[in-house]
């Protein structure tokens, strides 16, 4: 699988070993950036490059780092067509992709080691969607309020707030 990567000056490190571990997996991953550690650098850039870049290939996945990924997240998350998740722990990883089809998802280089971080990254990319009717039709909701800006109504199940 194409797995796409972009990071700041915290998730430099990371990153390339994250490039290194996917390449000896099998995937086929792509560094949209930094290509050199520069501590004042902006991750906007790279992070929504990886993000633009997942979400034109359908059947690749990306993976932006911070030192938090908080800020990440929200970038990815600006790009059209892309459903970014920040990783924490190995149930958020799973529920990501399983529940949320995320097709990005951020990682705080500086709240993981590298071998926690990295099997972090290895569940999200293991784990498919389950394609369960609830799911699909909450990422139906998200999808049409994406277009029209309208706030969707409660399924019948649901509670009113």
């Amino acid at each position: 699988m194409r797995v796409h990567l972009g990071s700041d000056h915290a998730g430099f490190h990371l990153k390339k070993a994250l490039v290194a571990r996917l390449a000896e997996l099998g995937h086929a991953p792509v560094d949209h950036g930094p290509v050199e550690y520069d501590p004042d650098d902006d991750y906007p850039p790279f992070v929504m490059a990886a993000a633009a870049a997942a979400a034109a290939e359908p059947d690749s996945l990306g993976i932006v780092i911070g030192g938090s990924g908080n800020g990440e997240v929200i970038a990815a998350n600006k790009v059209d067509g892309v459903r970014a998740a920040l990783v924490w722990s190995e149930q958020t990883a799973t529920l990501a992709r399983q529940h949320n089809d995320a097709n990005v998802i951020s990682v705080g280089a500086r709240m993981h080691s590298l071998p926690e971080a990295v099997e972090l990254v290895e569940i999200f990319l293991a784990t498919p969607f389950s394609g369960e009717q609830r799911h699909l039709r909450r990422l139906r909701m998200i999808s049409a309020y994406e277009r029209s800006g309208e706030i969707p109504e409660p399924s019948p199940s649901s509670p009113a707030s």
